[in-house]
This record gives C-alpha cells, structure tokens and sequence, in this order.
C-alpha cells in the first residue's frame, strides 16, 4: 500500500521562521500477518486427518482378508460337502438294500419284524442325514457366490429346481 502525504511547514528550529519550507514525503508499506504459532490446533487436525486415513486403510485390509477367509471357509464347504452327500447316497443305497432284504427275511420267516424296524429306521436315517448334507452343501455354494459378489436370482432358481429332485 502506498500512503502520499504533503506537510508543510513554516518553519523549524533550525530554519527561520520567515522563510517558508515545503517538503513533500511519500511512504509505502506491507502488512503481513503469519501466525507464529496457532496453539496446536493445525497440527491436531493434521494428526487427526493421517489416523483417519490410516484406519480407513486397515478397516478395508481388514474387510479384504475376511472375505478371503469366507470365501475360503465356503469353498471348503462345497468341496467337503459334495463328498459327504456322496458318501450318504451310498449309505441310502445301501440302506434301501438292507431293508429290501430284511423285508424278504421277514416273509420267509428268517428275520423278525424289528429287523425290519431297525432297518428302516436305520433308512429314514441315511436319508435325513443325506438331505441335511446335501441342504447345507447349496449353503456353502450360494456363501461362496455371495463372497465372490457373484450371487443372482438365477443360482437361488437353480437351488429350488435342485431341492425338489427324488432323493437317490
């Protein structure tokens, strides 16, 4: 900024004052304000802003290994669940023989009816089990589709079309 200022004078201590002097003077200045110190407050926001940051980094880390472990824990599923529903429509095979036979023994008086009770009991088992396995199996396909963000209406289409087959 530029102040102008004229001052005349009529005089001075060391001049007369009979003899009129005339002095023309001119000023410039700049005001800057730079605060020193703000009282921490800059640097806390500035703190505060990195520890976001920082945490805002580890949560998606931490989002990142959870859906690994997930879609790991799924996949195990449906690999060890196929080979378990496997192992129980064996068993349910098998279970229809056993009662079949048990059932021919009964009428041809070798066995008594509670072998055949045992056996179909022992049937109704294999295929609940086999249905549980089976059921929980869709489970683990439909959480490994979901970890993956590849779940759709389709897959759930697939499941309802699965869930209503005959039973081995």
């Amino acid at each position: 900024m530029k102040f102008n200022s004229n001052t005349f004078t009529s005089g001075s201590i060391t001049s007369p004052a009979d003899i009129p002097v005339r002095t023309r003077s001119s000023q410039i200045g700049l005001t800057l304000t730079i605060p020193i110190y703000a009282g921490g407050g800059v640097q806390a926001r500035l703190r505060e802003a990195l520890a976001l940051k920082d945490k805002a980094e580890e949560d998606l880390e931490a989002a990142r290994r959870q859906a690994v472990a997930q879609a790991r824990q799924a996949f195990t599923g449906v690999v060890n669940g196929g080979a378990q529903v496997l192992a129980l429509a064996s068993a349910v095979a098998s279970s229809k023989s056993s009662l079949d036979a048990n059932k021919i023994g009964f009428r041809i008086g070798t066995r008594i009816n509670i072998d055949v009770l045992n056996a179909e009991q022992q049937l109704y088992a294999a295929q609940r089990d086999w249905h549980k396995a089976r059921a929980e199996t869709l489970m683990q396909g439909l959480r490994l589709k979901a970890a993956n963000a590849t779940l759709a209406e389709a897959d759930l289409n697939a499941i309802n079309d699965l869930l209503e087959t005959r039973q081995p």
